[in-house]
C-alpha cells in the first residue's frame, strides 16, 4: 500500500474577497511540484464564494469537471444552452467538456455564502461532444453506507452521472465508532480521501476536518470514525 498524507493547513490558498479558494493541487497562482495530480485527479478545490459573486464567462476543453455544493445556491450558465440552471446542495453538477465550452458559474444568492467543491479529472477521451449533467442524490441514501455520485461510461451504475473516465466519485457518512471497508474496483486505481467533517482513523493515519489521504497499490483499506464523520471519495486511474 502506497499513501500520501495532505494536512488541511497544508492546502494552497486564495482570498480574493469574493472568493475564499483551498487548492489540494497546483493551481492557479499556487504551484507545489509535488502535488500536480494524483492519478487522472487534477484538481479539488474548497470553494467559499460571496453572495451575488462568482466566476465570469471563461472556457474550458478536454477535463471532465465535477461541481458539488455544499450550502447555498450555485448558478450556471454555459454555451451548451443551460441558461442560469440551479444547482443546489444535495445535487452534483458535471460537464465534459471536451472539445471546448464556455460558462458561468455565480453564487445565486445575495445574502449567504455559497460553499461547493470543484473537482477536475482528465479524460481517458479527448476532443469529444461537451455535455451537461446533474442529479439530487438523498442524504440519507450516504447513512452509513456508500452513495455513489458519478462513474465512467463503462460503469454499469444507471443512478450516477457519467465522465469520460473510468473514475468513481463517492460519499458516505459514518457514525462515531463505526468501521468501513472501502474496496477498489481496480488494483491499479488510487483513490484520494477528503474528510469533509469529523475526525476518522485510516490506515493508522488519524485526520480531522479537511484532512486527506491518497492510498494506492492497494484492494481495499479500513476506516474507523472517532467521531460522526462525513467523507468524499475519488477514485482515479493512477496510469
Amino acid at each position: 500500500m502506497k499513501k500520501i498524507i495532505h494536512k488541511s493547513e497544508e492546502r494552497g490558498g486564495a482570498d480574493h474577497g469574493w472568493l475564499n479558494a483551498k487548492h489540494s493541487f497546483s493551481f492557479a497562482q499556487y504551484f507545489d511540484p509535488n502535488k500536480i495530480q494524483f492519478g487522472a485527479l487534477r484538481v479539488l478545490n474548497d470553494d467559499i464564494i460571496a453572495p451575488s459573486m462568482g466566476f465570469g464567462t471563461h472556457p474550458h476543453d478536454n477535463m471532465e469537471i465535477i461541481t458539488i455544493p455544499l450550502s447555498g445556491v450555485l448558478k450556471h450558465r454555459d454555451s451548451m444552452h443551460n441558461e442560469w440552471q440551479e444547482v443546489k446542495p444535495g445535487e452534483v453538477q458535471i460537464m465534459s467538456a471536451g472539445k471546448g465550452l464556455q460558462h458561468s458559474e455565480i453564487n445565486g444568492s445575495a445574502t449567504e455564502e455559497l460553499k461547493l467543491f470543484q473537482i477536475w479529472i482528465m479524460p481517458n477521451q479527448k476532443e469529444v461532444e461537451p455535455r451537461y449533467g446533474q442529479a439530487h442524490f438523498k442524504a440519507e441514501d450516504r447513512d452509513n453506507k456508500l452513495q455513489t455520485l458519478v462513474t465512467g461510461f463503462s460503469n454499469n451504475n444507471s443512478e450516477s452521472l457519467k465522465i469520460h473516465q473510468d473514475a468513481i466519485v463517492s460519499r458516505i457518512d459514518l457514525d462515531e465508532n463505526k468501521s468501513f471497508i472501502y474496496n477498489l474496483t481496480d488494483e491499479r486505481n488510487g483513490v484520494y480521501t477528503l474528510i469533509i467533517s469529523g475526525t476518522t482513523e485510516i490506515e493508522d493515519t488519524v485526520l480531522e476536518n479537511r484532512d486527506a489521504i491518497g492510498i494506492s497499490e492497494a484492494s481495499s483499506f479500513k476506516i474507523n470514525t472517532k467521531t460522526k464523520t462525513e467523507l468524499l471519495f475519488i477514485e482515479v486511474p493512477m496510469f
